[in-house]
């Protein structure tokens, strides 16, 4: 496949805010497959080309030819504490310059949407850092809203979370606002179900539209269980931080196949297909037993696109090894440090799943999972022009958010 794009334009200045694009000799996930179509997209959004063509008889802007490169959405993740030697939670001085670099560093990657993960943390670092976490960034992947991984997790299961910061919801969602401060900006909250005794704080999250997320636990599956039927509908980072997997208590891993999951409801799963958190035949089994609710994060941290060294996760000193992240001193794995586009082909091979079901479980399944599957997502006609070019083995070719070419990989 010839990777090149050539594009011929037909524009004036003054039409480039309302141009229609056309892209042509491609093949478009839509739909579940992969369909030889072109993608139409104007003033930010994918567009149907009907009503263009019958009703405005309107012509492109600008005709691009694809080469036969794959069009897809943009990749979204939802579980990244830093990269480009930042983190989110450490760098408390330089939130904005952070939160800047790791979002124009991870359009690269093929990431268009993320949300900035906080580990457990001091509440004057959250009350510091979650009001200055821009609400956008200028040729960066766009920001969903903030994941607050803790404090609320039990100290057992706290891998790489500083234990004396944990902490307990003793007084229910006042807790919750007295640690983070205002709510707003917050997108997924992961907490310990079997820390929770409050049985309304889970439901009153997710009327304020924050997604519960059950991790860094060692809940019983009947602990998951009531924290689902209560409104719970991710399980973070799946095998790791939580009980293994027994055939008497199967823990959360057993919510992938819970028969007490409320009717309609889907439990969503992060996975880390980095090819050291998760062995390939641990990610055969997440997907062959509950594949609707897969979804690829990253977990990525400071030292994601930098060499070897010592950098930070938190309040914690980290040391990458041998291509793997450890806390300084210690051989205990504290976060990835794979990009989502090599996440999702590794993958892809593990489970010899379909090119377009790897794609969909780093795009179509997080935007599910927030309900914003009518913006992101997906290619459909009126979503947002977030989208990537990839080669057969699932290279990122170009990256584009809304519309705008933000990142084209060299010849």
């Amino acid at each position: 496949m010839d990777a090149r794009m050539t594009c011929t334009c037909q524009e004036s200045s003054q039409e480039k805010s309302h141009r229609l694009l056309q892209f042509t000799n491609c093949r478009l996930v839509r739909g579940h497959r992969l369909i030889h179509d072109d993608l139409w997209v104007r003033d930010g959004r994918i567009v149907n080309p009907e009503p263009v063509f019958f009703d405005e008889q309107a012509k492109a802007h600008c005709r691009m030819d694809c080469g036969g490169a794959i069009i897809a959405p943009g990749y979204i993740d939802l579980q990244i504490n830093g990269g480009y030697g930042v983190d989110f939670s450490y760098d408390t001085d330089t939130i904005e310059e952070g939160v800047t670099t790791v979002a124009r560093g991870l359009v690269k990657n093929g990431v268009t949407s993320f949300c900035p993960t906080l580990v457990t943390s001091p509440s004057e670092s959250y009350h510091t850092i979650l009001p200055r976490i821009p609400a956008e960034v200028p040729k960066g992947a766009g920001i969903l809203g903030i994941h607050a991984e803790g404090p609320f997790i039990n100290p057992q299961k706290k891998g790489a979370h500083p234990e004396n910061c944990i902490q307990t919801i003793d007084k229910g969602l006042s807790t919750l606002e007295g640690t983070y401060g205002s709510l707003d900006r917050i997108k997924i909250i992961t907490l310990a179900p079997e820390k929770v005794t409050d049985p309304e704080v889970i439901g009153q999250l997710v009327d304020r539209g924050i997604t519960v997320a059950l991790g860094h636990s060692m809940a019983s599956l009947s602990d998951g269980e009531r924290a689902v039927q209560q409104g719970a509908t991710l399980i973070t980072h799946l095998f790791n931080a939580m009980l293994p997997f027994h055939h008497r208590d199967p823990g959360l891993v057993g919510l992938l196949a819970s028969d007490a999951v409320p009717h309609g409801r889907t439990v969503y799963f992060g996975l880390i297909s980095d090819g050291v958190h998760t062995h390939p035949a641990a990610l055969r089994i997440a997907y062959r037993t509950h594949p609707r609710g897969l979804i690829l994060v990253t977990d990525a941290i400071s030292a994601l696109g930098l060499e070897e060294g010592v950098h930070h996760i938190g309040q914690l000193p980290l040391q990458v090894k041998q291509g793997k992240a450890f806390i300084a001193g210690t051989e205990t794995l504290c976060g990835s440090i794979a990009p989502m586009d090599e996440c999702v082909r590794i993958f892809q091979r593990a489970t010899e799943c379909s090119v377009v079901y790897a794609i969909e479980a780093a795009t179509l399944h997080p935007a599910q999972c927030l309900k914003i599957e009518r913006q992101k997502g997906t290619l459909d006609f009126g979503s947002d022009a977030d989208f990537i070019l990839l080669d057969d083995q699932l290279r990122v070719l170009s990256t584009w958010i809304a519309g705008t070419c933000v990142h084209r990989t060299a010849n």
